[in-house]
C-alpha cells in the first residue's frame, strides 16, 4: 500500500478498456470501508458508465477529455438525505440540515473518496480528482437529479493508464508538519519550503508559458483568479442554501 500511495500520479488520459465488474464493486466497496462521522456515512457515490451520461457531464468538468475518456467517472456527494429519511422513519428527530452536517459530509465524501482511488490504483488502474465539481455543483445536482440534503464533492475518473507521466512535486514534510503547536512561518521558513518546487525545471517552463515572474503569480493571475474564486463560491453558497444546508 506504501508503493500504491507514493507512486501516486494523476492520470489525464485513458485507454478504453473496460473495467471488470467485479473489480469495480471491489472499489466501491473500498470506498464503504473509510473512516466515517459515528459510523453514520453521510455520503453517496454516483457511479456514471453511460456515455451519454458522461457527454452530459462533461461541461461541468470543463469539457476535460479524461471526463468521457475514461470508462468510470464516480461523484461523490454529501449526502444527510438517506440518514434524515432513516431518523423519520423510525420516529426520530434528525437535526442533519445545518452547515455542520454538510461538514461532516464533505469529510465522509473524500475519506471514501479516497479509499476508492487507493483501491484503484492497487489495481494497476489510474485515477485523476476533478476539482471542477463544487465550482458547478448547481448543474451536477440537477444532471445527476440529486435531492435536497445532497450536494457533490468531488469527482474521481479512473480507469487504465493511456500516459506514464513523471511524479508531481511535493512540498517537504517539514514544510507542512507541526508538532504539538502550530508554528507560524517565517519569510525565510516560506522561501525555504518552496525553494525546490521555484528551481524545478517544470516551473521555469511554465513562467515561460504563462509569462509570469514567479509561480505564485501564476495560481493568483491564471489558474485561480480572486474573480473566479468568488463567482464560485458565491455559486456553491446559493448550492449548499437550495439544498438545505444552512438551516439554524
Amino acid at each position: 500500500m506504501l508503493d500504491t500511495i507514493f507512486n501516486h500520479k494523476s492520470i489525464r488520459k485513458y485507454k478504453s478498456t473496460p473495467i471488470a465488474e467485479k473489480d469495480l464493486q471491489e472499489i466501491l466497496e473500498a470506498g464503504t470501508r473509510a473512516s466515517t462521522s459515528g459510523n453514520m456515512q453521510v455520503y453517496s457515490i454516483i457511479v456514471t458508465r453511460d456515455e451519454e451520461m458522461k457527454k452530459k457531464l462533461a461541461p461541468t468538468h470543463f469539457n476535460q477529455p479524461m471526463l468521457t475518456q475514461a470508462p468510470v467517472v464516480l461523484t461523490f456527494c454529501a449526502d444527510v438525505n438517506r440518514f434524515i429519511k432513516w431518523c423519520e422513519a423510525r420516529n426520530a428527530e434528525p437535526g442533519y440540515d445545518n452547515f455542520l452536517w454538510f461538514t461532516n459530509g464533505v469529510i465522509d465524501a473524500m475519506l471514501a473518496a479516497q479509499n476508492c482511488s487507493l483501491a484503484a490504483e492497487d489495481k494497476g488502474m489510474g485515477i485523476c480528482y476533478l476539482g471542477t465539481t463544487t465550482y458547478t455543483a448547481d448543474k451536477i445536482i440537477e444532471i445527476l437529479e440529486l435531492p435536497k440534503g445532497v450536494i457533490p464533492i468531488t469527482t474521481v475518473v479512473l480507469g487504465y493508464p493511456d500516459e506514464n507521466p513523471v511524479l508531481t512535486d511535493r512540498l517537504p514534510v517539514e514544510g507542512v508538519v507541526h508538532y504539538e503547536t502550530y508554528k507560524d512561518y517565517s519569510k525565510e521558513d516560506i522561501d525555504k519550503i518552496y525553494s525546490e518546487k521555484e528551481s524545478l525545471e517544470s516551473t521555469k517552463a511554465l513562467l515561460k508559458e504563462n509569462e509570469k515572474e514567479t509561480l505564485a503569480h501564476v495560481f493568483t493571475d491564471n489558474r485561480y483568479k480572486k474573480a473566479d474564486n468568488i463567482h464560485f463560491s458565491k455559486v456553491f453558497l446559493k448550492v449548499l442554501e437550495d439544498q438545505g444546508f444552512l438551516n439554524q
